[in-house]
């Protein structure tokens, strides 16, 4: 499988329309959920958390082998245990079902806090080497360039975390 982009492209609006579609997709369910059970900011992070883990896990499974090797590319544990790709979309259908349940939200939070830590120094590094890699994030249904958007994902799913242990 071919984990690269074409160096000389240029990242275009139409790149990161999958991306795009799905967070509209989980801020319309944030909204739809806010508007019915009232505003509460820890509720509509909840709900944000669970919808990005259900999405974004599910899209992984899709080709589970071909998400393994792409993962490989870039995570920090990955790289040292391959089956660690082929767990990773499981944990996050996890996370998904447990923010979606609130089931033991302060060690789900801490456990999503430390897992978007290590993602996003593994993205980090990758980004800071130059190298242009396309995102497991969405599995490898889409080819999606890996950019600082990347990274933000990890980082704003790091600092909910971080908000909900706070709180």
């Amino acid at each position: 499988m071919d984990n690269k982009i074409n160096e000389s492209s240029r990242y275009t609006f139409s790149d990161f329309l999958p991306l795009i579609t799905i967070f509209g997709l989980i801020g319309f369910i944030t909204l739809a959920h806010q508007l019915y059970y009232g505003w509460n900011l820890m509720e509509c992070m909840r709900i944000i958390m669970a919808a990005f883990f259900l999405i974004f896990g599910c899209f992984k499974i899709i080709n589970l082998a071909h998400f393994a090797e792409a993962y490989h590319m870039y995570d920090l544990i990955a790289q040292r245990f391959y089956w660690y790709g082929y767990i990773y979309p499981f944990l996050e259908l996890s996370l998904g079902i447990t923010y979606l349940l609130s089931w033991h939200t302060f060690v789900v939070n801490i456990f999503t806090l430390t897992l978007m830590l290590v993602s996003a120094t593994g993205v980090f590094n990758e980004l800071r080497k130059g190298k242009t890699v396309i995102c497991a994030c969405l599995g490898v249904v889409f080819k999606i360039p890996m950019t600082y958007v990347t990274l933000a994902e990890d980082l704003i799913m790091a600092v909910m975390a971080l908000i909900m242990i706070l709180m």
